[in-house]
């Protein structure tokens, strides 16, 4: 039966070759958009490392112009022991700019023996970890005996953790800062932070300790409020930060609604592709089942000679329908081959688990979008009557 399936095939090649041409280009889209899918949802399951319900994130310009290093730690002391006495406030740190959920970003390369990876780096105090609730998973945070380290302490997430040391203890071990001649002591482990969004991989990232002036250069407090903090607190917390810093420009934002707009952004390359793939399926679609239906109006008398001789509905139904199934196999040959040379050349950086299953869906989607396509002018044909279809021949 298959050789005759494609002995059929091959005599109307000319015609089969576009069908084909078109199933292949829609495979390898649907490789695209599922590659996508599966990309986000791998990130979105795994745990964003953070608590970002009832924490706000203040920004402001650095408005106390002054050269004195103690001069200006003491007006931001202050101003945090003012906002601490907030009974709403649970929890206040200083940071740099690149908060969670924001679009700053500082990005360096981190040494260690021949590993040069690229991190993200982020000037965190004492209380950035109790701010945002992350999971320690080795060694410990910094504290305030860290001051007097003669080297410089720093906490690394596992991601950076596995680039520069793999399986091996990271606690303890000292590695280089970019080309600069600092060292730095790794003291702690923490768990990534998705800092990009739910569909976002948690990035490698390090941690440096703030020190006496590095007030010169932060631009932003984290404040983690309680559950019941309403807009009224929000109101009284900006009016206080105003007073204090008088000609600052204070805004004040809420990590639940940063990390909603980062999502949106993140998602809106996957819903472009999935509108153009519509489109693509819909044409394929409609092409195929044209292209079936215009088959069965030429092939009237081969089907209504098949119907004399014997041929059951049935068996006239499933022949179409085994046709398409081959021609999509056919594409598919061609379009895995391509598909495979992704994970195999590692473009983009993704995992090959990826790339896999989105191979497997697609190549299941074909074949379903390809059988439902054939199925009813399959049942078409098995509706010729043979005495007609010879009549008009």
């Amino acid at each position: 039966m298959f050789k005759h399936l494609f002995k059929l095939i091959w005599n109307k090649k000319k015609q089969n070759f576009l069908l084909m041409s078109e199933m292949l280009v829609s495979f390898l889209v649907i490789f695209a958009v599922f590659t996508l899918m599966v990309y986000y949802y791998n990130n979105y399951k795994k745990p964003i490392g953070l608590d970002y319900e009832n924490l706000w994130v203040v920004d402001y310009n650095n408005t106390y112009n002054t050269k004195s290093t103690d001069s200006l730690n003491i007006f931001y002391e202050n101003l945090r022991q003012t906002i601490k006495a907030l009974p709403q406030v649970k929890e206040i740190s200083f940071c740099s700019s690149n908060v969670p959920f924001s679009n700053n970003q500082w990005t360096g390369s981190v040494n260690y023996k021949n590993a040069k990876p690229d991190a993200d780096f982020y000037v965190a105090e004492d209380s950035y970890r109790d701010a945002l609730n992350i999971k320690l998973l080795e060694g410990r945070w910094f504290n305030k005996g860290d001051a007097v380290a003669k080297t410089h302490p720093v906490v690394i997430n596992n991601e950076l953790k596995e680039k520069l040391f793999g399986t091996e203890e990271a606690v303890g071990k000292l590695v280089g800062e970019g080309d600069s001649k600092n060292t730095l002591r790794v003291i702690g482990v923490i768990q990534g932070i998705k800092a990009k969004g739910d569909y976002s991989p948690a990035k490698a990232a390090i941690y440096k300790r703030t020190d006496t002036g590095s007030f010169h250069g932060l631009a932003k407090i984290m404040i983690k409020v309680t559950p019941d903090a309403d807009a009224a607190f929000e109101g009284r917390l900006y009016k206080t930060l105003a007073n204090y810093m008088k000609t600052s420009n204070v805004e004040i934002e809420h990590s639940s609604n940063m990390l909603k707009s980062k999502n949106l952004f993140n998602i809106v390359p996957m819903i472009v592709t999935l509108i153009v793939a519509c489109f693509l399926i819909i044409n394929v679609a409609l092409g195929l089942f044209g292209v079936l239906w215009y088959n069965i109006n030429k092939r009237r008398g081969e089907i209504g000679l098949r119907r004399a001789i014997g041929a059951s509905g049935q068996a006239v139904s499933s022949q179409l329908v085994f046709e398409s199934l081959i021609l999509a196999t056919l594409s598919l040959i061609v379009g895995t081959f391509f598909a495979i040379q992704f994970p195999l050349l590692n473009v983009f950086d993704l995992q090959a688990g990826v790339y896999i299953v989105a191979m497997i869906l697609s190549v299941i989607f074909i074949y379903l979008l390809v059988f439902l396509c054939s199925l009813y002018p399959g049942r078409q044909a098995a509706a010729i009557y043979p005495a007609v279809a010879l009549h008009e021949e």
